[in-house]
């Protein structure tokens, strides 16, 4: 009998973790779509029905390779990078409500638990970038770092502003607040550095400076290969998504979706009621915990969309520039927004209960 409730928890970590990993292999698709879109081509279109089998066709022929390893290199930490890497972008979907009471690990530390993991995935590529022996990949790695170390400071304080309001760290609570409106309203300068923020965050177009092709070959990653290669690629992509669905959960209200709002305006254009009456049926649970997912999904997505249309349209800029941008620019701003936030939120008199506790 004592097996049963890990059994359980496998089956719940299944259910979470096939369909990210799914998701990644789509997004990567997605991607190479959307931007030959915008760049006049045609992008993959061969292997599936428009294009949509080409990343399984991709990881089988990165599967397949051969792998070659570097003589010099540290072979246990080499191996060890991209593992730990990708094992820290999996771990953040742990504690992610897609819908009322659905999610692994409600945690009343969630924001703070998933800064923790975002920054421990930071010695993943630390220890790929070392261990090659190679100097493009050290250098990747120590601009990678230098990178997230300084980003992470910017994304910890937009968050601080979004707890402010909100007065909890668990993700849950910090939705349900969005219930009257979503923080991106009253936020939205701050929801602008929090995407700026993400994107170096993940290491993406303009601020790809760990894998600038035109310097430094393919960064951290210029030695790996085959199996570990689709580690590193997974863990980015893995990224992306899940940044994506906390800018939802902080700033676009996460899974709500107000069901009495559609129905008030229903009302006035359903005379005879019959289309409330097949409406009705969604208020059940079941289904309501489907559309909640499906709401989570679809602003994640748009979200990934703008990720993508960045990469899109802006250069790479030089490291020296993304530095004094994170420090001369973005911290100065959001340190007036601490500033000011709080004095607003005493000023009105709506400091969260929880807060006011204190």
């Amino acid at each position: 009998m004592l097996y049963i409730p890990t059994f359980i928890s496998i089956i719940e970590v299944l259910l979470v973790t096939v369909p990210v990993l799914l998701t990644v292999a789509f997004v990567t698709v997605a991607e190479r779509k959307t931007m030959a879109s915008m760049q006049r081509r045609l992008g993959p279109n061969v292997v599936g029905y428009y294009g949509l089998l080409q990343a399984f066709a991709d990881a089988l022929k990165l599967l397949l390779k051969e792998y070659v390893s570097p003589t010099q290199a540290n072979l246990v930490l080499f191996f060890l990078g991209p593992v730990i890497t990708l094992i820290f972008s999996l771990l953040g979907y742990a504690v992610i409500p897609y819908g009322p009471g659905l999610a692994i690990w409600d945690f009343d530390l969630g924001i703070l638990y998933m800064l923790a993991v975002s920054s421990l995935a930071t010695y993943g590529i630390l220890l790929a970038g070392w261990s090659a022996n190679s100097k493009y990949a050290f250098l990747g790695s120590l601009r990678s770092t230098a990178q997230l170390i300084s980003y992470e400071l910017i994304l910890s304080s937009a968050i601080l502003l979004v707890i402010l309001l909100t007065g909890s760290l668990n993700l849950t609570v910090n939705i349900e607040a969005q219930r009257s409106i979503w923080f991106i309203v009253p936020l939205f300068p701050v929801f602008i550095i929090f995407f700026i923020g993400s994107v170096a965050e993940t290491n993406r177009a303009p601020f790809d400076l760990a894998e600038a092709e035109s310097e430094l070959v393919s960064g951290f990653m210029t030695e790996h290969a085959a199996v570990v290669f689709v580690f590193f690629f997974l863990a980015e992509y893995g990224s992306i998504v899940l940044i994506c669905i906390l800018t939802t959960i902080l700033f676009l209200g996460g899974y709500l979706f107000n069901f009495s709002l559609l129905l008030s305006l229903l009302q006035g254009i359903d005379y005879d009621g019959s289309i409330i009456s097949q409406l009705e049926i969604f208020s059940s649970p079941l289904i309501e915990g489907l559309i909640s997912g499906l709401t989570l999904g679809i602003k994640s997505c748009l979200m990934v969309f703008v990720f993508i249309w960045v990469r899109a349209s802006f250069p790479r800029i030089r490291f020296d520039q993304l530095m004094l941008f994170s420090w001369t620019i973005l911290l100065p701003i959001v340190i007036a927004f601490i500033v000011v936030v709080p004095c607003i939120i005493y000023s009105f008199d709506i400091i969260p209960s929880n807060v006011a506790l204190f």
